[in-house]
């Protein structure tokens, strides 16, 4: 059997025939055993060949991913035009714009790129004592995705720029408001002939999902503390309630009245005749917009590359995308101090737990505030908040380090485009809190959701559930019982008193005082600093500035930020993640992803909200 066995491996292996026993040959044991040699060591050799091989190609592979990398960025010639145009969105945290990495996007054919706030602010800045930069060339995207905080920063900082004498100029086939709003900064607004500018005021709708839960025999429970946490709205009415109506047109009317002012500061137009024209729909084509001084001049594209190739005494522009000069910018940064400024992030909602793409982790912040609480050369923190809150829980659990860290050292809050609800709860123990008049901010309220599925589940799919449960089980397939909607009541109220407690702590105003501002009632910038919410108007940079200033080190710092320092390798890693891959989806369905992504973090959560679910954008 042995014999036939060893015939069969040599007709596949390629051995004829077996050795002959006696004085001539080897023992078929011992061939055996010269065959076993011989295949180990041949695919001992494969491995070590197959090694050496996939070793090659993984340093090709990263050699290659470290020329796009290292790629050398474009030198910035005399009389330089600096191109903005926003085509990719803008974040406050460097941490979202992985792939902004040059090239790289392009070569994975992955168009989810994006800016972070700061080198925005920096390029911009640069460019102004850059005597390379002769002026800025606004061709802003009508899809520019920014909040309108951020624009206002932004459009800030170009004011500035504005001021030093080199032109800004600005193009467009077409402006939405937003982009209208960021553009009419600019020395010379010129509009596409056949083009045209959208001016109609701004609006706020919500989604209500009674109907189609109704229709799906789903009960909804409730329980929330102010009258203005409208957070629960959507899922027990169909329409808004007097006082959700009420707090959105205020918000609305103080959001709307800051863009006309800052327009008509800029070009030189009385608000009250900029109402008119979004009122009464004026801006009926581009002639119009020229008519009413909305714009100056009526040119395509060409004729305004031809007229700033003249202005810079060259056959064309010598153009320097925003990308590029950012990428010059920090090649060419030097700054040593010992002596850092830290900026932590937090930037979308708020969960229990570690933070994941796009959810800020109570774990995960409250362990960075408390390591740069015990970093002795971090001499003072600035947290950039932008976000509607979330999780009551992870917001007390990060309160509790930012609490902590003020004790030790400076800690500055710079409010984005909203810091509301869990967002603004995890703000208030700061010593100084700055935000732009168009931040939305406030939200002090907070609630709980339950939904009831037992009537669909058995009437629409035949299913019902039957268990043995303890006295609080068994939630989720059958009504609350009086006692558990007096249980989670209570709940909701404790984490209201302590939210009012450490706002009224944090702000020195009496609880109530914040009780009479809170309810869930959300506000505008403007309006916040009316009330007390915050301490002054700024963006980020002034914040650390501010932060600087108090730690006693102005003019001897460098910025930090925790958990920004990966290396090359990780970061492509993280590009071919699960992560990058739901950015992009992201990235592809916009609105309608973020208001999944919330509603399914509110229905999986098991925690108490302190939570805003809408945000005002102006298309």
């Amino acid at each position: 059997t042995k014999i036939k066995l060893i015939k069969i491996i040599c007709k596949f292996t390629g051995v004829n025939r077996l050795p002959a026993n006696g004085n001539g040959g080897s023992t078929v044991k011992e061939w055996r055993m010269n065959q076993f040699i011989r295949t180990f060591l041949a695919c001992l050799l494969a491995l070590v060949v197959a090694g050496v091989l996939a070793s090659v190609f993984f340093v090709m592979v990263i050699a290659s991913f470290g020329t796009v990398f290292m790629e050398k960025v474009p030198e910035v010639k005399e009389k330089s035009v600096l191109r903005i145009d926003f085509s990719d969105p803008v974040f406050d945290n460097p941490d979202y714009t992985p792939l902004s990495l040059s090239g790289f996007s392009d070569l994975m054919n992955m168009q989810i790129r994006g800016y972070a706030l700061i080198d925005v602010l920096k390029a911009i800045e640069a460019a102004e004592t850059d005597d390379r930069i002769a002026g800025i060339y606004l061709n802003i995207t009508p899809n520019a995705r920014m909040g309108l905080a951020t624009m206002q920063e932004i459009r800030n900082a170009l004011s500035v720029f504005r001021r030093s004498g080199k032109f800004i100029v600005s193009h467009s086939d077409f402006y939405t408001q937003s982009s209208y709003y960021l553009s009419s900064v600019a020395d010379r607004v010129s509009l596409n002939p056949q083009g045209d500018v959208t001016w109609r005021g701004m609006a706020s709708g919500t989604l209500f999902y009674k109907g189609l839960l109704d229709k799906l025999e789903v009960q909804v429970e409730a329980i929330r503390h102010g009258s203005f946490k409208s957070a629960v709205e959507p899922f027990i009415m169909d329409r808004m309630s007097p006082e959700n109506r009420q707090q959105i047109e205020m918000l609305l009317g103080s959001l709307w009245g800051t863009v006309v002012r800052d327009i008509a500061d800029s070009r030189g137009i009385d608000s009250a005749a900029l109402q008119s024209f979004a009122t009464n729909l004026e801006i009926k084509d581009a002639s119009y917009a020229r008519q009413l001084g909305m714009v100056d001049t009526l040119m395509y594209g060409q004729q305004v590359d031809q007229m700033l190739g003249e202005w810079t005494e060259q056959e064309e522009p010598n153009y320097v995308s925003l990308r590029s000069y950012i990428d010059r910018i920090l090649m060419e940064e030097s700054n040593v101090s010992k002596n850092k400024i830290a900026v932590v992030y937090a930037e979308g909602q708020i969960v229990d737990g570690k933070s994941r793409e796009g959810l800020v982790g109570g774990e995960t912040l409250a362990r960075q505030l408390a390591a740069l609480k015990d970093d002795d050369e971090v001499k003072a923190v600035v947290l950039r908040v932008n976000s509607p809150g979330g999780s009551a829980l992870a917001s007390e659990v990060i309160w509790h380090e930012a609490e902590a860290l003020r004790q030790v050292k400076p800690l500055i809050v710079s409010m984005g485009n909203m810091a509301a609800s869990g967002g603004y709860y995890i703000s208030a123990p700061a010593d100084m809190i700055l935000a732009s008049p168009m931040t939305e901010t406030g939200s002090i309220g907070v609630f709980g959701l339950v939904l009831n599925g037992e009537q669909g589940l058995k009437n629409k799919l035949g299913i019902s559930a039957d268990m043995g449960m303890t006295v609080f089980g068994a939630v989720g397939v059958r009504p609350l019982s009086q006692s558990e909607r007096e249980y989670m009541q209570y709940g909701v109220e404790q984490v209201y008193k302590t939210f009012v407690g450490h706002v009224a702590e944090g702000r020195n105003l009496s609880v109530e005082a914040v009780d009479s501002i809170g309810g869930g009632h959300i506000w505008s910038g403007t309006d916040a600093l009316n009330i007390g919410l915050i301490d002054g108007f700024g963006g980020l940079k002034e914040a650390i500035s501010f932060a600087a200033e108090r730690a006693g080190v102005s003019g001897d710092f460098r910025i930090v930020s925790p958990a920004t320092d990966e290396s090359r390798l990780t970061q492509i890693v993280k590009l071919l993640s699960a992560e990058a891959r739901a950015q992009m989806f992201r990235g592809e369905t916009g609105e309608v992803y973020e208001m999944y992504d919330m509603l399914r973090n509110i229905l999986y959560s098991n925690s108490i909200q302190a939570l805003t679910p809408y945000r005002v954008e102006m298309e």
